[in-house]
């Protein structure tokens, strides 16, 4: 419907947190077991807090990128020192939030948004990573893997976003002003082209 209440922050909220609960499951039980050349696996939680954030904006995506990381910095198979991820994650998040107000409604940014902030999560947790003494961290090992990791990521951000959008449908952030139409909405751009089957 064109004109529906706006839905309850409580259920925004609940409905972030199981998409990032489903999202960190699937990265552990799934994707990390993944047997892909260069042995790397695509950041499925990495491209639910962008998705996350592109939906409802900077101030929810630094929110859910916060947990989201710290998640994974605790969760098994953890080995890396506690808070890169949540630090990582967080500014990706905010990133994304504040790209969401500059999308245009039928152009490809939100997929370039997609892509760039998955370059960005993977080179932010390198560099942190060799600030921090990782032997793992090296110029060699990052040139080696870091463009695996953004290929995979951005092979698996379509099946990602789709999903993340069809759950966060009706929780959609409106803009200020605007009408109250779904094609306002930055969720819209995704659906539009992911799902053109659907209707008004």
């Amino acid at each position: 419907m064109l004109n529906a209440p706006e839905p309850s922050a409580t259920g925004r909220h609940l409905t972030a947190a199981l998409v990032l609960v489903v999202a960190l499951v699937l990265q552990v039980s799934v994707a990390n077991r993944l047997p892909l050349p260069g042995g790397v696996t695509p950041d499925l939680v990495l491209l639910t807090v962008v998705a996350l954030a592109l939906v409802y904006g900077s101030l929810t995506g630094v929110v859910v990128g916060f947990c989201a990381g710290l998640a994974s910095d605790i969760i098994p198979p953890a080995d890396h020192t506690i808070g890169r991820y949540a630090l990582v994650y967080c500014l990706i998040g905010y990133l994304c939030g504040m790209a969401a107000t500059e999308m245009d409604r039928r152009s490809v940014v939100p997929f370039v948004a997609v892509a760039v902030g998955a370059l960005a999560g993977t080179l932010l947790y390198a560099i942190t990573g060799m600030l921090l003494g990782d032997p793992r961290a090296s110029w060699t090992i990052v040139a080696r893997m870091v463009p695996l990791q953004v290929f995979y990521d951005v092979v698996a951000s379509p099946f990602v976003v789709w999903a993340v959008l069809r759950v966060t449908r009706r929780y959609e952030r409106a803009d200020k002003g605007a009408r109250h139409d779904r094609f306002t909405l930055p969720a819209a751009k995704y659906r539009a082209m992911s799902s053109r089957g659907t209707g008004l």
